[in-house]
């Protein structure tokens, strides 16, 4: 950072690029080399931000809402399945649907599988999903945007008296985290971050025996996402105006954390008896990014704008301390040919779990994994309340295997019932802060970098996450033939 003027016109910049969708990719090179060092300092310095609580939202509960009125923004892969799913359930109104394509919005409103839903069609232009949060006849804004706009989108949102529920990562720099976290607080708005990975079925066994002690003390996790989409990360259809393509071709680290992270900050009770203290992270050399982008640039001159850029490395590795002394690696890749993995494991004083590369497996010991049948025994005793209840129904309507359904029950089922959220505010910041956090962390060399506190210190009294159904599942789903 040259000098403070320097960093307070970054700050105005940041702020100009949150709303308005600019990229820093569009300045020169000089200034983008500026502006890099000046962002890696405002990241440093973010993240030894203190926080006043205003509120807690964790174990918040909100009041009631018998029929929750939802209104979507973002209609591509994500958005359109959600507006499937979620129309099988009772208790719902599809109040809105917005994308800058028309024709997603159309596709969309085909989607829907029950009646009683006559929803706006928003399609005009890229502002026009302040329209929805506006609507005063909407109780939840469901944010299926690419990952620059889920911050504006979900504070604005909040700000007008909305719910809010966002894809992941909830935000990509460290003050977006904040901004999420002081509104939601000022609010008394949810801002529940769409991890479904935390609803996957395994995951849930997982966590289950972990509030159960079955782990005993659990020592160290490791979570991961790695998915060879190199070829779809340059397909014009596959996302609009090349959103993910332009992420990894600008930001060095661990940009998609969550799904592998998410489940382990569960099971560990992070934010909820123990939180993140201090991370590292180190990447690889870009081995085929650019590589792929000329040879895809002698075919469409599109591209040409992506070769020579300081594209992400092919592999990132991240480590994090907790502050109870516990280590949780996490890992990103996704432009390797490698077998997909999200590397879910727990390992305990007493036991340990992982799926990835096996199906999901777990020991009691250093011989052996335990057969078939003591795994039976295992789900029949651990297996949660909410794949009992839902899980069979999630199967047959699907998204990923049924874990996106349940994440969608269990989330309107907790706003019709008036109870706290599996995934509250600080979760949604601490586990997309691991983000820019890595990046400035391989900026310099794999240096420890400490991460916020976003609880302010409530960490240490909050609640675990209470999967029990003691309360609520009183939501339905739609008597028609699913």
């Amino acid at each position: 950072m040259s000098n403070r003027r320097d960093f307070l016109k970054y700050t105005g910049l940041v702020g100009l690029s949150t709303a308005s969708g600019l990229s820093l990719s569009s300045c020169s090179g000089n200034e983008q080399e500026d502006n890099k060092g000046i962002k890696l300092q405002h990241t440093l310095d973010a993240s030894k931000q203190r926080h006043q609580q205003q509120f807690n939202m964790s174990g918040f509960a909100a009041p009631k809402i018998e029929t929750v009125r939802i209104g979507f923004i973002g209609l591509g892969n994500r958005g359109g399945a959600a507006v499937e799913r979620v129309s099988y359930l009772d208790g719902v109104q599809i109040k809105a649907l917005c994308d800058v394509r028309k024709i997603k919005v159309e596709e969309a409103k085909a989607r829907i599988k029950s009646a009683g839903h006559d929803p706006m069609l928003y399609d005009t232009d890229e502002e026009a999903w302040k329209k929805i949060c506006e609507q005063p006849d909407i109780d939840l804004v469901y944010i299926c945007t690419p990952w620059e706009y889920h911050t504006p989108m979900a504070v604005y949102a909040m700000e007008h008296g909305k719910h809010v529920a966002t894809e992941i990562p909830a935000a990509y720099t460290v003050e977006d985290c904040w901004h999420l976290v002081e509104t939601s607080e000022k609010t008394k708005k949810h801002c529940v971050m769409l991890e479904n990975c935390c609803y996957d079925f395994f995951e849930l066994l997982t966590l289950n025996m972990a509030q159960q002690g079955f782990f005993g003390e659990l020592i160290h996790g490791e979570g991961a996402y790695i998915h060879h989409i190199l070829e779809s990360l340059f397909e014009k259809d596959a996302r609009w105006n090349l959103w993910r393509l332009k992420q990894n071709a600008r930001r060095n680290g661990n940009l998609y954390p969550t799904h592998g992270f998410g489940p382990v900050c569960q099971a560990m009770g992070i934010n909820r008896g123990d939180r993140l203290d201090y991370m590292v992270s180190m990447s690889s050399n870009d081995f085929m990014l650019e590589s792929y982008a000329e040879k895809r640039a002698t075919e469409d001159p599109t591209f040409k704008d992506f070769v020579h850029k300081p594209f992400r490395g092919n592999m990132n590795t991240s480590t994090i301390r907790t502050q109870k002394g516990r280590s949780i690696l996490v890992q990103h890749d996704v432009s390797s040919p490698r077998v997909y993995s999200r590397l879910h494991l727990l390992s305990g004083t007493k036991a340990v779990a992982q799926k990835y590369p096996l199906p999901g497996k777990i020991a009691t010991g250093h011989e052996d994994w335990l057969d078939e049948t003591e795994m039976k025994k295992i789900e029949a005793e651990y297996t949660p309340p909410i794949v009992k209840k839902i899980g069979e129904l999630a199967k047959q309507i699907g998204g990923h295997g049924g874990m996106d359904f349940m994440m969608d029950w269990r989330l309107i089922d907790c706003l019709r019932n008036g109870l706290p959220m599996d995934m509250d505010v600080y979760d949604a910041a601490a586990w997309s802060v691991i983000g820019p956090l890595s990046e400035w962390s391989v900026a310099n060399r794999s240096r420890p970098i400490d991460i916020p506190d976003f609880t302010n210190g409530k960490w240490q009294e909050n609640k675990p996450v209470d999967l029990s159904l003691s309360q609520g599942a009183t939501t339905g789903v739609w008597s028609g033939k699913v």
